[in-house]
């Protein structure tokens, strides 16, 4: 069976998913054939981290940065699929204490500001000039505050599922406006928290994931992950989450999910739409999913309408996932106008 990942909010967890989900039921367009990197490496960004990152595509090409989601998600093969190999120089990686980066899970020397940094020091140490960002759910917050602070290196922004960091979407994720849609789901998750009535639950989450013997932390790991994984879809069945829970290292995605949840992404709050004017002059395509529990539309409006040159879709029947057929064509068709 071919896999790839998915990502749920801030573009989710990196979890295995059946390919043929995605592609079986693809609308218009379909992904470009799967490519192996030419070159992989390792970049040190502090005397802590380093970041693996791969290089895909035509290195005389237009350079592309893919932003996975998260925070804690990772970058994927999939991810490779969605610009034309011929014509784009793609450059995934993953993000501080995500994916093959080391160290695994770390929370010290990671904040937005320091995600930011390293996204200008792999631009730097490749000789990209200017970048297109391609960023999803926590990878668009990354972008729009990478492409704010440095506009005048960047392209192009093609950005899924909009999430702008602000306690309104906060709190909507947790303290329940996704309880609205998925009642279940919720209920559940904090049913299986000691203290079902603690607050703020970005806070708790990350105590319980950082406290105790591994047992109980991987079991609060799992709540989280399980949460977010099922109502990141709006066809995912409790059998294929429970399948994905199996297969995935979740630690990374759950505390540093949650670690940067409690801090606010280390943002003040409203400054991602408060600065969007500074992307005024940068060609930018916006999808959102119509029925996105996670990431919902009224944020990717909101940006849109700070920037009247932008283009926003919303895909219909579409929930938060990029692999959501008419979210992944509109993807594609969105990365063409790049060309």
């Amino acid at each position: 069976m071919v896999k790839t990942r998915c990502f749920a909010l801030q573009g989710l967890v990196t979890v295995l998913i059946p390919l043929m989900f995605a592609c079986s039921h693809a609308r218009e367009m379909e992904l470009w054939p799967p490519i192996e990197p030419y070159r992989t490496g390792y970049l040190k960004v502090s005397d802590i981290h380093e970041l693996y990152y791969e290089l895909c595509g035509n290195p005389e090409g237009k350079p592309v940065i893919v932003l996975h989601g998260g925070p804690g998600g990772s970058s994927s093969p999939y991810m490779r699929r969605f610009f034309d190999p011929s014509r784009f120089h793609m450059v995934l990686y993953d993000q501080r204490g995500a994916g093959k980066s080391r160290p695994f899970a770390e929370t010290k020397e990671n904040t937005t500001q320091y995600l930011v940094e390293d996204i200008e020091r792999l631009r730097n140490d490749l000789g990209l000039g200017k970048i297109i960002l391609f960023g999803g759910s926590w990878g668009t917050t990354l972008a729009l505050a990478y492409a704010e602070t440095y506009p005048e290196n960047v392209a192009g922004l093609l950005l899924r599922g909009v999430f702008t960091a602000s306690k309104a979407e906060i709190d909507h994720f947790y303290h329940g406006g996704v309880r609205t849609f998925f009642p279940d789901v919720y209920d559940r998750l904090v049913s299986a928290l000691p203290d079902p009535d603690r607050r703020p639950l970005p806070a708790y989450l990350l105590e319980l994931t950082q406290s105790g013997d591994p047992e109980s932390r991987m079991k609060y790991v799992r709540a989280w992950a399980e949460y977010e994984i099922k109502i990141s879809s709006l066809s995912l069945t409790d059998e294929e989450v429970a399948r994905i829970l199996k297969e995935e290292d979740l630690t990374a995605f759950s505390t540093l999910e949650n670690y940067y949840m409690a801090n606010g992404c280390f943002l003040e709050e409203g400054q991602l739409l408060r600065d969007a004017r500074k992307l005024a002059q940068i060609p930018t395509v916006i999808v959102n999913g119509r029925y996105d529990v996670i990431c919902p539309p009224v944020t990717a409006y909101r940006l849109h309408q700070l920037l009247p040159q932008s283009k926003l879709v919303l895909a219909e029947s579409s929930g938060h996932w990029m692999g959501e057929p008419a979210i992944q064509s509109e993807l594609l068709k969105a990365a063409r106008e790049f060309e």
